[in-house]
């Protein structure tokens, strides 16, 4: 079988490979572990910052997804909240209880309740963002802005490959 590599690809298979005649030599960490550790440490990070204003991560990431995309059912707010319908369930119940949400029937599908971002829940997550920015901040501190944004562009390129695959 003759499969199509990328020279990316092969320059990150030969950057693995130990040196010649360097018997200690360890690989470098395969990149998918090093971005599930970047994982790990930037949600650890921002649910610390979060816990500040009285907000979890997956309410974040559910209040960010009603921004962005406007008003949503709880199903998609689940997909684009990277969790599942029952935990989405949960969040929602809570986001509503303080006032950050609101539910209401969808005018094409009365079945169907749509979730959308008060202005209670707008101003938490304009606070919320700067928390979000400082813990993004300290994780780029070391980089030019150059470098930060096509850090942003290869990390969406690689995103936007594994999803076509």
């Amino acid at each position: 079988m003759n499969q199509k590599t990328s020279p990316t690809a092969q320059r990150a298979r030969t950057a693995q490979q130990p040196a010649e005649g360097s018997p200690h030599a360890v690989p470098p960490m395969r990149l998918s572990y090093l971005i599930g550790q970047l994982d790990r440490v930037v949600s650890r990070r921002l649910t610390e910052a979060l816990a500040r204003h009285s907000l979890t991560l997956p309410q974040y990431t559910a209040l960010s997804v009603l921004r962005a995309r406007g008003r949503s059912s709880n199903a998609q707010l689940a997909e684009r909240s990277f969790i599942t319908p029952q935990a989405a369930n949960e969040v929602v119940k809570t986001m509503e209880a303080n006032g950050w949400v609101m539910r209401e029937a969808d005018p094409m599908n009365r079945r169907v309740v749509l979730l959308s971002l008060t202005e209670t829940g707008n101003a938490l997550l304009g606070e919320c963002d700067a928390a979000a920015d400082h813990v993004e901040g300290a994780m780029l501190d070391d980089m030019d802005t150059e470098t930060a944004q096509k850090l942003h562009a290869l990390l969406h390129a690689c995103v936007r490959n594994l999803r076509a695959a």
